[in-house]
C-alpha cells in the first residue's frame, strides 16, 4: 500500500479538527445573540410594566376617564362627589392601561406582553368599607388634631395570582394578566386627604429562544416585570 500524501492527510486532520471544533463554536456564537436577545426583551418588558404603571397613577380616581382596581366603588357612598366611573377596568383587561405599556415595546411582538395590576393601601380596621384611609400618625383636620393608630389604620398589600408581586413574582404564571378574581386592591377616590396608595403593574412575556434545543434551552422562557408607583391625584 501506497504511503498518503502528507499534503492529502494535513487536509483530513484539519476537516476533522473543525467538525470537532465547528458545533461548540457555532453553539456558543448563537446562545450569545440568545443572551443578547433575552435581555432586551427582558428590558422591554420592564419599561412596558414602567409605562402601564405610570398610566394608572396619573389616570387616578378623578381622571376623566380612572384606571380602576378590581374592587368595585358605590357611587352613593359617603363620599358621592369624589366618585367615578369604572372606565378603564379590570374587567376588560385595562385596555387603556394596557396600551399604554404596550406602545412602550420595541423590537418585539407588543400584543403579546400581558399586565396585571393591583392597588395596595391602607384601610380602616383593616376592613374592605373604608378604602384610601390615611397611614398611622397625627394629622390637623380643621386645626383639630387628629391621631390615628396602626390599629386602627392597616396597610393591606396587593395580591395578584395569589401572590405578592413586590415580594415576590416568580410564582405568577403569565396567565396572570388574564384573571383577575384573585387580586385583592384598596381603591382610591377620594382626593386631598392624605393618602398612602400605590399601583403595582406586573407584566409579562413568553418568549420562545431560538434554537433553544441546540442550545439545551427551555422551549418557552416567561420574562417578568413588577414596577410600583405612588398614585397621583388629579383635580
Amino acid at each position: 500500500m501506497l504511503p498518503m500524501p502528507r499534503g492529502r492527510a494535513l487536509k483530513g486532520q484539519t476537516l476533522v479538527e473543525f467538525a470537532l471544533v465547528a458545533p461548540l463554536f457555532i453553539m456558543l456564537l448563537t446562545g450569545i445573540i440568545s443572551l443578547g436577545i433575552g435581555v432586551f426583551y427582558q428590558q422591554q418588558v420592564t419599561n412596558a410594566a414602567r409605562e402601564a404603571a405610570r398610566y394608572a397613577v396619573i389616570h387616578s380616581a378623578t381622571a376623566q376617564c380612572p384606571t380602576v382596581p378590581q374592587l368595585p366603588y358605590d357611587p352613593q357612598g359617603t363620599y358621592k362627589p369624589l366618585s367615578y366611573t369604572r372606565c378603564d377596568r379590570p374587567e376588560t383587561g385595562w385596555p387603556f392601561m394596557t396600551a399604554a405599556g404596550r406602545g412602550a415595546v420595541f423590537g418585539m411582538p407588543a400584543g403579546a406582553v400581558r399586565f396585571s395590576a393591583c392597588w395596595s393601601g391602607y384601610r380602616a380596621g383593616g376592613g374592605f368599607g373604608a378604602f384610601d384611609a390615611p397611614p398611622p400618625g397625627t394629622y390637623d383636620f380643621g386645626g383639630t388634631p387628629l391621631t390615628i393608630t396602626a390599629a386602627e389604620n392597616v396597610f393591606m398589600p396587593c395580591q395578584i395570582g395569589g401572590q405578592y408581586p413586590t415580594v415576590d413574582s416568580s410564582g405568577i404564571p403569565c396567565t396572570a394578566g388574564l384573571s383577575t378574581t384573585d387580586q385583592a386592591s384598596a381603591v382610591s377616590e377620594a382626593a386631598g386627604r392624605p393618602v398612602a396608595n400605590t399601583i403595582t403593574v406586573f407584566a409579562c412575556y413568553e418568549w420562545s429562544p431560538p434554537l433553544a434545543g441546540f442550545l439545551l434551552l427551555p422551549e418557552s422562557v416567561t420574562l417578568r416585570a413588577v414596577i410600583t408607583e405612588a398614585i397621583q391625584r388629579q383635580q
